[in-house]
């Protein structure tokens, strides 16, 4: 058998399709339960990211004893009974697609206040992580006080000032105003929730009710709020997290869909009004992203039809890059962009 050449920085993909890494990964698998579908959503990514994304499944150290077996040929006794059929050899010659790599810019936020919802994890902790890297001072705003905190050490010497808040609230709104002070550049709506995948002769009013109150309301109060000083001074950002059930009518449930299309009306009509006076207002719509946000299907036909629909879906990607295209449109490098809704879905809007 060929030694296989496999490292930490080799794609998750490329360990599954390997003659002797497979196996070695599948068996793991297999000993937690697991089958090697559970790795579709980031056969793309290094198999050290998943250091992180596993929140301890797959600790350094593992990764560590997974490369050296590999280089070993140490392929397990019981991979025959666990490991799927070999993949087809990879062509002569064939290169592995580069990881992308985030790029700081240092000094992008410099002076600017930033707030961001949803900032104890997925897109939002990204977002706000990005903002507060490149210079920014960030009002990260999240329902959960230990995911703030834990933000918050994450990124110890950042200027951030972490805001437990339900942004239904309109108290909780006036408070998060109040920690941003006198001079608020920026606002990135992204806290939301997932509905439950119920067509509309399903869904009940109280997931009806939530999903809105979330992802519209929440973001129209913020906008609301931050709109008057953002006039005064004739300057401000606003990047509202859609969707791609923004665009299509496949991606998710009616309560979900229609609250994502809500909130693109929001977005260019905010657009339309403030252009004028300064303020810039548009909307990011992700495609599959590695987030805390599951899906969960309490109606079968829901669940039929949202899996057709997902049958071109493109791979999941990490929160740092959906951050990467709001940053933008959030900084003044989208200067001139109002009004528009991003699709960062990796071509899954145009399949």
């Amino acid at each position: 058998m060929t030694q296989s050449i496999l490292t930490a920085d080799s794609s998750v993909g490329s360990w599954l399709d390997d003659p002797i890494g497979g196996p070695i990964l599948r068996d793991l698998l297999a000993q937690g339960g697991q089958s090697a579908d559970a790795l579709r959503p980031v056969r793309k990514l290094a198999i050290k990211r998943l250091v992180k994304l596993s929140k301890g499944q797959f600790p350094a150290e593992l990764i560590d004893d997974l490369v050296r077996r590999v280089a070993a040929g140490d392929v397990p006794a019981s991979a025959a009974a666990t490991d799927a059929p070999p993949a087809a050899p990879a062509a002569a010659g064939a290169v592995e697609r580069p990881e992308w790599v985030e790029r700081i810019d240092a000094g992008r936020f410099t002076g600017k206040t930033v707030i961001v919802t949803g900032a104890g994890s997925g897109i939002g902790r990204a977002t706000a992580a990005r903002v507060a890297r490149e210079g920014g001072r960030v009002i990260a705003v999240d329902i959960s006080e230990e995911r703030l905190d834990d933000f918050v050490a994450e990124l110890a010497g950042a200027d951030i000032v972490p805001v437990v808040a339900n942004i239904t609230d309109d108290a909780a709104i006036a408070a998060i105003v109040e920690a941003a002070g006198g001079q608020i550049d920026a606002l990135a709506n992204v806290a939301g929730i997932m509905d439950d995948m119920t067509p509309v002769h399903e869904v009940t009013d109280a997931v009806w009710q939530r999903v809105f109150a979330i992802n519209v309301d929440g973001s129209m109060k913020l906008m609301r709020a931050v709109v008057p000083g953002m006039l005064e001074r004739q300057y401000g950002s606003i990047v509202n997290v859609a969707s791609e059930a923004a665009l299509r009518g496949s991606a998710a449930g009616v309560a979900y869909t229609a609250s994502k299309h809500a909130v693109v009306g929001l977005t260019k009509s905010s657009a339309y009004m403030y252009g004028p006076s300064g303020i810039r207002v548009n909307a990011v719509a992700p495609g599959p992203v590695i987030t805390n946000i599951e899906a969960k299907f309490a109606s079968e036909l829901g669940a039929q039809r949202v899996r057709a629909g997902m049958a071109v879906l493109t791979d999941a990607v990490e929160a740092d890059a959906l951050a990467a295209s709001i940053t933008f449109l959030l900084s003044d490098d989208g200067v001139n962009v109002n009004g528009q809704v991003l699709a960062s879905d990796g071509g899954w809007s145009v399949a």
